[in-house]
């Protein structure tokens, strides 16, 4: 190979093979990769803004795990093996483009057409993980986990490929059997977390950054309430003040009160069950972060008129919810000093979330 190829196109390593790079850091690539698919589920979001109800909540749900399981694909690949080479990048600028596609797709009902070409480029987005998993199969010290990846990985994608062509209800049917290959793939290879680790420090990092760029999407959702005001109502303004509380109260928690992204080495079989609660947990989190936002929002745009109707304080309340659990996960399986109680305890957070929940209601009536 040439020299200035050579330069270009990096032979795959384990960069883990430690569990922790020192001085190793998220890449700018990987931050703009984790700000798409951020944009991805606010698009998807504004058909749940149309429809917060719980069928609009459950073609969101689906949606967003779909999404979110791409990014973590991609996470867990790149804190194992990212060389940031020519090749690479060029994967990662085709999983940018897959995952634009799917947000544009994200309209209609989840049987019609549109959801067909979500789908399909979702399996496109599988096939490019299991390519990368197959171009890393040379590292022997990770040679039967890439194996694995890169075939449950390409069995998944045919299947949702083939479930674009299927009608509904028999296109459900498949999803379910190809969403238990994703999901369920990690929890069958318990064993290499600890075999073939990944970057104690980068990966958490990674988590953390994808979880404050969601923060600031609801963010965003409060500004957007906010200038649907017109003339300003103390139940408004109370409303808005709450929701940039509630999104700042749930940043703290995540990063101060239960030490989420501290450094998570894997060790033991403990620890690998320990990861992988960690790391489900941010599913919930991340979903009910989404839908909450969306739920302060409204709040904020329709206090001075009427109040969310019961379906949607459900769902509200549902969200939050799942955000309060999640964090107590966490929170679990985090660092020591969290659960000894050196910050917040497991009931300051669920009295926090609760309390915000009650305030939201009692605005919404008021």
């Amino acid at each position: 190979m040439p020299p200035e190829l050579r330069r270009l196109i990096r032979p795959p390593r384990l960069r883990s093979e430690a569990g922790l790079e020192p001085g190793r850091r998220v890449t700018w690539m990987e931050l703009f990769f984790d700000l798409i698919f951020v944009a991805a589920v606010a698009q998807v979001g504004t058909h749940l803004r149309d429809d917060y109800s719980p069928a609009g909540l459950l073609r969101f749900s689906l949606l967003f795990v779909m999404i979110w399981w791409t990014w973590l694909g991609h996470t867990n690949f790149s804190t194992r093996y990212d060389t940031d080479d020519l090749v690479q990048r060029t994967l990662t600028a085709l999983q940018i483009f897959l995952v634009a596609v799917m947000a544009i797709n994200a309209t209609g009902p989840l049987g019609g057409r549109d959801a067909a070409g979500f789908v399909a480029a979702y399996a496109a987005m599988r096939f490019v993980l299991a390519l990368q998993y197959f171009r890393v199969r040379g590292v022997q010290r990770s040679r039967t986990l890439a194996i694995r990846y890169a075939s449950t990985s390409a069995v998944a994608a045919l299947l949702w490929l083939v479930s674009a062509f299927v009608d509904a209800p028999g296109r459900f049917w498949i999803w379910a059997v190809a969403l238990t290959i994703d999901l369920g793939t990690p929890l069958f290879s318990t064993r290499h977390l600890v075999e073939v680790p990944h970057d104690a420090a980068h990966l958490p990092e990674r988590y953390g950054l994808f979880s404050i760029i969601l923060l600031g999407e609801s963010m965003v959702a409060v500004m957007t309430g906010m200038s649907h005001q017109e003339y300003w109502s103390s139940a408004a303004a109370a409303a808005a003040v709450l929701g940039i509380a509630l999104v700042f109260t749930i940043w703290w928690l995540y990063f101060d009160g239960v030490d989420a992204v501290a450094e998570r080495f894997v060790r033991s079989s403990r620890d690998a069950v320990r990861f992988h609660i960690w790391s489900y947990a941010h599913l919930p989190l991340y979903l009910g972060i989404a839908v909450a936002g969306v739920g302060v929002e409204h709040v904020i745009t329709t206090v001075t008129r009427e109040p969310l109707h019961g379906a949607e304080m459900l769902i509200l309340g549902s969200a939050l919810a799942f955000v309060t659990i999640a964090l107590m996960l966490i929170g679990r399986v985090s660092a020591p000093a969290a659960r000894r109680g050196d910050h917040a305890t497991f009931g300051d957070i669920g009295a926090t979330v609760e309390s915000a929940t009650t305030a939201t209601s009692s605005l919404h009536h008021a």
